[in-house]
Protein backbone atom coordinates (compact mmCIF):
# COMPACT_ATOMS: atom_id res chain seq x y z
CA UNK A 1 0.00 0.00 0.00
CA UNK A 2 1.44 3.26 -0.99
CA UNK A 3 2.25 5.38 2.51
CA UNK A 4 3.39 8.68 0.59
CA UNK A 5 3.74 10.72 -2.81
CA UNK A 6 6.00 12.80 -3.78
CA UNK A 7 4.72 16.50 -4.71
CA UNK A 8 6.15 18.59 -7.57
CA UNK A 9 4.79 22.02 -5.66
CA UNK A 10 7.92 24.00 -4.37
CA UNK A 11 8.37 24.95 -0.49
CA UNK A 12 7.04 28.55 0.22
CA UNK A 13 7.52 28.59 3.88
CA UNK A 14 8.51 32.61 3.19
CA UNK A 15 4.32 32.52 2.63
CA UNK A 16 2.86 34.10 5.96
CA UNK A 17 -0.66 32.51 4.61
CA UNK A 18 -1.10 29.23 3.79
CA UNK A 19 -2.40 28.24 0.22
CA UNK A 20 -4.95 25.20 -0.93
CA UNK A 21 -2.08 24.23 -3.69
CA UNK A 22 -1.37 20.94 -1.99
CA UNK A 23 -5.40 20.02 -1.32
CA UNK A 24 -6.35 20.75 -5.18
CA UNK A 25 -2.97 19.15 -6.30
CA UNK A 26 -4.47 15.92 -4.55
CA UNK A 27 -8.18 16.53 -5.67
CA UNK A 28 -7.13 16.91 -9.20
CA UNK A 29 -5.81 13.51 -8.75
CA UNK A 30 -8.93 12.04 -7.50
CA UNK A 31 -8.66 12.16 -3.43
CA UNK A 32 -11.77 14.06 -2.13
CA UNK A 33 -11.06 13.20 1.49
CA UNK A 34 -8.05 15.03 2.25
CA UNK A 35 -7.02 15.51 5.83
CA UNK A 36 -4.83 18.59 7.24
CA UNK A 37 -3.21 17.55 10.63
CA UNK A 38 -1.25 19.11 13.20
CA UNK A 39 -1.19 19.23 16.97
CA UNK A 40 -0.46 22.03 20.04
CA UNK A 41 1.23 21.64 23.26
CA UNK A 42 4.28 19.63 22.12
CA UNK A 43 6.77 22.14 23.93
CA UNK A 44 4.69 22.54 27.22
CA UNK A 45 5.56 21.89 30.23
CA UNK A 46 2.07 21.19 31.75
CA UNK A 47 -1.19 19.69 30.11
CA UNK A 48 -2.15 17.38 27.27
CA UNK A 49 -0.94 17.33 23.75
CA UNK A 50 -4.06 17.57 21.19
CA UNK A 51 -3.61 17.05 17.78
CA UNK A 52 -6.61 17.77 15.14
CA UNK A 53 -7.59 16.20 11.55
CA UNK A 54 -9.57 18.81 9.37
CA UNK A 55 -11.01 17.66 5.82
CA UNK A 56 -12.00 20.42 4.01
CA UNK A 57 -14.49 20.17 1.02
CA UNK A 58 -12.84 20.15 -2.30
CA UNK A 59 -14.39 23.66 -3.59
CA UNK A 60 -12.74 26.86 -5.34
CA UNK A 61 -14.35 29.37 -3.40
CA UNK A 62 -12.42 27.77 0.19
CA UNK A 63 -9.89 29.91 0.25
CA UNK A 64 -11.60 33.19 0.45
CA UNK A 65 -14.70 31.21 2.98
CA UNK A 66 -11.52 31.03 5.19
CA UNK A 67 -9.38 33.56 4.50
CA UNK A 68 -7.73 34.94 8.09
CA UNK A 69 -6.82 30.88 8.35
CA UNK A 70 -3.13 30.24 9.19
CA UNK A 71 -1.07 28.99 11.53
CA UNK A 72 -2.49 28.98 14.82
CA UNK A 73 0.61 30.44 16.63
CA UNK A 74 0.32 33.81 14.58
CA UNK A 75 -3.05 34.66 15.45
CA UNK A 76 -4.79 36.33 18.17
CA UNK A 77 -6.76 34.19 20.87
CA UNK A 78 -9.78 36.24 19.66
CA UNK A 79 -9.20 35.44 15.95
CA UNK A 80 -8.49 31.58 16.57
CA UNK A 81 -11.79 31.69 18.64
CA UNK A 82 -13.76 32.99 15.27
CA UNK A 83 -11.37 31.27 12.98
CA UNK A 84 -12.63 27.76 14.81
CA UNK A 85 -15.81 28.62 14.57
CA UNK A 86 -15.71 29.35 10.70
CA UNK A 87 -13.37 26.15 10.22
CA UNK A 88 -16.59 23.95 11.89
CA UNK A 89 -18.83 25.10 9.39
CA UNK A 90 -17.08 25.15 6.52
CA UNK A 91 -15.20 21.22 7.15
CA UNK A 92 -16.20 17.84 5.74
CA UNK A 93 -14.87 16.11 9.12
CA UNK A 94 -13.16 17.08 12.31
CA UNK A 95 -11.50 14.50 14.24
CA UNK A 96 -9.74 15.95 17.38
CA UNK A 97 -7.55 14.10 20.17
CA UNK A 98 -6.20 14.31 23.40
CA UNK A 99 -2.82 12.40 25.06
CA UNK A 100 -3.03 13.51 28.48
CA UNK A 101 0.89 14.40 30.52
CA UNK A 102 0.85 11.34 32.24
CA UNK A 103 0.69 9.28 29.03
CA UNK A 104 3.09 11.88 27.36
CA UNK A 105 5.69 11.07 30.59
CA UNK A 106 5.43 7.54 30.18
CA UNK A 107 4.97 6.92 26.35
CA UNK A 108 7.45 9.82 25.64
CA UNK A 109 6.97 12.49 23.36
CA UNK A 110 7.49 10.93 19.88
CA UNK A 111 5.24 8.33 20.80
CA UNK A 112 2.44 10.25 22.26
CA UNK A 113 2.87 12.38 19.37
CA UNK A 114 2.45 9.57 16.82
CA UNK A 115 -0.70 9.03 18.94
CA UNK A 116 -2.04 11.95 18.99
CA UNK A 117 -2.14 12.07 15.01
CA UNK A 118 -3.01 8.79 14.68
CA UNK A 119 -6.38 9.33 17.08
CA UNK A 120 -6.91 12.54 15.37
CA UNK A 121 -7.36 10.63 12.06
CA UNK A 122 -8.99 8.10 13.36
CA UNK A 123 -12.03 10.34 14.94
CA UNK A 124 -13.41 11.51 11.54
CA UNK A 125 -16.72 10.59 10.64
CA UNK A 126 -15.41 8.83 7.78
CA UNK A 127 -11.58 7.98 6.42
CA UNK A 128 -9.68 10.42 5.10
CA UNK A 129 -8.05 8.77 1.02
CA UNK A 130 -5.05 11.45 2.15
CA UNK A 131 -2.98 12.98 5.15
CA UNK A 132 -1.02 16.42 4.96
CA UNK A 133 1.02 16.64 8.20
CA UNK A 134 3.10 19.29 9.60
CA UNK A 135 6.34 18.33 9.46
CA UNK A 136 5.67 14.61 11.40
CA UNK A 137 4.53 10.89 9.26
CA UNK A 138 2.33 9.35 10.40
CA UNK A 139 3.92 5.79 11.38
CA UNK A 140 2.61 2.77 9.67
CA UNK A 141 -0.73 4.61 8.50
CA UNK A 142 -2.45 2.73 5.94
CA UNK A 143 -3.41 6.19 4.22
CA UNK A 144 -1.45 7.99 1.43
CA UNK A 145 0.64 10.94 3.69
CA UNK A 146 2.58 13.83 2.57
CA UNK A 147 4.64 15.67 5.90
CA UNK A 148 5.14 19.19 4.94
CA UNK A 149 7.64 21.02 6.34
CA UNK A 150 6.47 24.27 8.12
CA UNK A 151 2.93 22.90 6.86
CA UNK A 152 0.82 24.99 9.10
CA UNK A 153 2.17 27.77 7.27
CA UNK A 154 1.80 26.84 4.02
CA UNK A 155 -1.14 24.72 4.00
CA UNK A 156 -4.49 25.91 4.52
CA UNK A 157 -6.22 22.38 6.00
CA UNK A 158 -2.58 22.11 8.31
CA UNK A 159 -3.50 25.39 9.17
CA UNK A 160 -7.35 24.91 10.39
CA UNK A 161 -6.02 21.93 12.07
CA UNK A 162 -3.75 24.11 14.40
CA UNK A 163 -6.19 27.01 14.93
CA UNK A 164 -8.94 23.98 16.06
CA UNK A 165 -5.80 21.98 18.26
CA UNK A 166 -5.03 25.47 19.74
CA UNK A 167 -8.09 26.43 20.88
CA UNK A 168 -9.09 22.94 21.82
CA UNK A 169 -5.55 22.45 24.17
CA UNK A 170 -6.16 26.60 25.18
CA UNK A 171 -10.23 25.77 26.89
CA UNK A 172 -8.66 22.40 28.37
CA UNK A 173 -5.89 24.53 29.90
CA UNK A 174 -7.94 27.06 31.76
CA UNK A 175 -10.37 24.05 33.20
CA UNK A 176 -6.82 22.69 34.83
CA UNK A 177 -6.25 26.10 35.80
CA UNK A 178 -9.07 25.78 37.68
CA UNK A 179 -8.13 22.68 39.86
CA UNK A 180 -4.49 24.53 40.21
CA UNK A 181 -5.14 28.19 40.10
CA UNK A 182 -1.54 28.98 41.53
CA UNK A 183 -0.20 28.17 38.22
CA UNK A 184 -2.00 30.38 36.09
CA UNK A 185 -2.31 27.88 33.73
CA UNK A 186 -5.01 30.30 32.30
CA UNK A 187 -2.77 32.38 31.48
CA UNK A 188 0.76 30.51 30.06
CA UNK A 189 -0.99 27.55 28.73
CA UNK A 190 1.62 25.58 30.23
CA UNK A 191 4.75 26.25 28.69
CA UNK A 192 7.87 27.51 30.09
CA UNK A 193 7.15 31.45 31.11
CA UNK A 194 9.23 33.21 33.51
CA UNK A 195 6.07 32.80 36.15
CA UNK A 196 5.34 29.66 35.50
CA UNK A 197 8.69 28.42 35.92
CA UNK A 198 8.54 30.78 39.32
CA UNK A 199 5.52 28.88 40.47
CA UNK A 200 7.17 25.65 39.65
CA UNK A 201 9.78 26.62 41.95
CA UNK A 202 7.82 27.80 44.80
CA UNK A 203 5.08 24.89 44.37
CA UNK A 204 6.48 21.54 42.66
CA UNK A 205 4.72 20.06 39.95
CA UNK A 206 0.94 19.26 39.82
CA UNK A 207 -0.16 15.95 38.44
CA UNK A 208 -0.77 18.02 35.13
CA UNK A 209 3.12 18.62 34.96
CA UNK A 210 5.34 16.88 32.50
CA UNK A 211 7.60 14.76 34.92
CA UNK A 212 10.27 13.78 32.45
CA UNK A 213 10.77 17.51 30.87
CA UNK A 214 13.79 18.42 32.29
CA UNK A 215 12.33 21.89 33.86
CA UNK A 216 10.18 19.87 35.82
CA UNK A 217 11.93 16.66 36.83
CA UNK A 218 14.53 19.27 38.49
CA UNK A 219 10.97 19.88 41.24
CA UNK A 220 10.01 16.10 41.35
Amino acid sequence: MIESVDSPLAPCADSRWPTLEYERWLWERGYRRVAGVDESGRGALAGPLVAAAVVLPPRADLATELAGVRDSKLLTRRARQALTEQIRRVAVAIGVAVVPAALVDGAGLTAAGQLAFSRAVAALDSPADFLLLDAFRLRGAGTPQLPLIHGDVRCLSIAAASVVAKVTRDALMNDIHGLYPSYAFDRHKGYATSAHRAALAAGGPCPEHRRSYAPVRVWC
